[in-house]
């Protein structure tokens, strides 16, 4: 089964390495991972996509919060939450499919960000499926490349109300 997993982190150094080394050495594949500050920007949160049944990913959220630099860890899979993700998709835009392309751009409600006389270069931003239904469609028209951010996530509401501060606090305690 799929999971996001939110990690709020301290920023530091190594932080990431020490996090990936954590999933790779046990065998734990990551899907897709994203790491950007949060508002304070002595934290940076991560947002980890895996696979796994429940056991595994208790054994993952539990090792995760061995780790020095992690402050907070979350499953959302099973909490309301947002998620996103970002591609770029360049394709050829030769005459007979240039109305084609921007008539799915304007679908998907997705920009052009570049244009050559050969190419578009799309920009969309949605669930992982829109991205993937978007991909087919431009497939026949010829996709020269693409690239997707991975998703990041948020929890709709407070998954638990308790300040950065506390979490160290308890953490550290």
């Amino acid at each position: 089964m799929r999971h996001i997993v939110s990690v709020l982190v301290e920023n530091k150094s190594g932080a990431l390495s020490r996090i990936a080394g954590l999933f790779s050495g046990r065998g734990f594949n990551i899907d897709s991972l994203s790491v950007g500050p949060t508002l304070d920007p002595s934290t940076s949160m991560m947002t980890i996509v895996t696979q796994g049944d429940d056991r595994i990913i208790e054994q993952i959220t539990k090792q995760l919060n061995k780790l020095i630099d992690v402050i907070r860890v979350v499953d959302l899979t099973d909490k309301e939450y947002v998620e996103r993700e970002t591609a770029l998709i360049k394709i050829h835009a030769r005459d007979e499919g240039r109305e084609e392309a921007l008539r799915i751009a304007d679908i998907f409600r997705a920009k052009i960000v570049d244009s050559t006389p050969n190419t578009y270069t799309i920009e969309i931003t949605g669930d992982s499926n829109k991205i993937g239904a978007i991909i087919n469609l431009l497939r026949p028209l010829g996709i020269k490349e693409f690239i997707r951010t991975g998703q990041i996530a948020i929890a709709r509401e407070e998954v638990r109300i308790a300040s950065v501060k506390e979490d160290r606090e308890q953490k550290t305690g």
